[in-house]
C-alpha cells in the first residue's frame, strides 16, 4: 500500500501526461484544455489518484488506458466545471419572465410549454426556469403541459440537482416574497439548508447527457438554456452543437447562450433579440419553419 506522503511527494504532471489527459477529455467530452488548465487538471486529478490508492499521474494515465469505461464516470465528473447560482445572468430571466412567458401562454393554443437546461449542474437554473414558469402563469400551470427538461454530463451534480437542497445562504439575494414562495428552511442540524419547493420539482426532469452523443428527445422545445458549456469546446464542435440546437427549436423559440458565448458563424441562421438571447427566426411571410421532432 502506498503511504499519504508518499503520494504526495510522487504526485508530479509532466507535459506527456497533461498532454494525454488533455487528449482523453476532448475525446470523450469535446472540451479542450490549454497549457493554462494546467493547475486545475493537476488538482483535481490529484484527488482521483489518491482516492484509487495510486503513486503518480503516470499510474492515472494506465488506469485510463486499461478502463476507459469504468474510469469515465470518474472522470468526467472530475474535469466538468459547475459554477453556478440562482438566477445567474438576471437577464435571461426577466426577458423569460416577462417578455417571452407571457407572448407564449397568449399564443399557444395547445397549452404545451417545453424548456431545456442542457447544461443544468447542480440544479439552480432549471429551479430558476421553473420560477419564472410559476410566477408568469400564476395559477394556470394544471391546465398547462409544462416540462422542464434539465441535463447535465457530470452524475455527482444532477444528483444534487435532484434532491434539491442548497446552503441557505445560496437564496440571499432573492426577494422575500420568492424565498417565501419556493424554498423551505430547514430544521434542527439542517437549519443552514433550504430544500426547493415541491411544486418547483414537478415541472423537471433530471437526466443525464453527453452533448457529444445522441440526443433522446423527441419533439422541440420553446425555450434552450445552453449557457457557459460551449465555451469549453473548440470552434468545429460549437458550431456542430449549434446545428443540433436549431432543430431542436420551434420556429421562433430561444437560445439563451452565456454572457462569454456567441453563435460564431451561425449567428445568420437566429435574429439577436437581446444580450445573449437569439431567436429562431419564422420564414418569410409569418409562415413558420417545418421543424421536425428529432428522435
Amino acid at each position: 500500500m502506498v503511504s499519504e506522503e508518499q503520494r504526495n511527494s510522487a504526485l508530479t504532471l509532466n507535459s506527456q501526461e497533461f498532454d494525454f489527459i488533455c487528449r482523453y477529455v476532448h475525446e470523450r467530452t469535446g472540451i479542450v484544455l490549454g497549457e493554462g488548465k494546467r493547475e486545475m487538471v493537476y488538482r483535481r486529478f490529484s484527488r482521483i489518484i489518491r482516492d484509487r490508492g495510486l503513486a503518480s499521474f503516470s499510474d492515472y494515465c494506465r488506469l485510463l488506458k486499461a478502463n476507459p469505461e469504468q474510469e469515465q464516470t470518474y472522470f468526467i465528473n472530475a474535469i466538468t466545471t459547475n459554477l453556478t447560482s440562482f438566477f445567474r445572468e438576471q437577464h435571461h430571466f426577466d426577458y423569460l419572465g416577462q417578455q417571452e412567458l407571457p407572448a407564449l401562454l397568449a399564443e399557444n393554443g395547445q397549452k404545451r410549454l417545453r424548456i431545456w437546461s442542457s447544461a443544468c449542474s447542480t440544479g439552480e437554473e432549471p429551479y430558476s426556469i421553473a420560477i419564472c414558469l410559476s410566477e408568469a402563469m400564476q395559477g394556470q400551470l394544471s391546465r398547462w403541459d409544462v416540462k422542464v427538461l434539465a441535463t447535465d454530463i457530470d452524475s455527482n451534480v444532477l444528483s444534487k440537482a435532484q434532491q434539491g437542497i442548497y446552503d441557505r445562504d445560496k437564496i440571499a439575494d432573492l426577494p422575500q416574497e420568492i424565498k417565501s414562495k419556493y424554498f423551505q428552511k430547514g430544521t434542527g442540524s439542517q437549519t443552514d439548508k433550504i430544500r426547493v419547493a415541491g411544486s418547483l420539482s414537478e415541472l423537471i426532469t433530471f437526466k443525464q447527457l453527453n452533448l457529444l452523443h445522441q440526443w433522446p428527445m423527441k419533439g422541440v422545445f420553446d425555450v434552450i438554456f445552453c449557457r457557459n458549456v460551449i465555451i469549453y469546446f473548440d470552434k468545429d464542435t460549437q458550431q456542430d452543437l449549434f446545428a443540433r440546437y436549431y432543430e431542436y427549436l420551434k420556429p421562433g423559440g430561444l437560445l439563451m447562450l452565456g454572457h462569454s458565448e456567441s453563435l460564431g458563424e451561425f449567428q445568420k441562421y437566429f435574429d439577436n433579440i437581446g444580450r445573449t438571447i437569439f431567436r429562431k427566426p419564422l420564414a418569410k411571410g409569418g409562415e413558420p419553419l417545418q421543424a421536425q421532432a428529432v428522435s
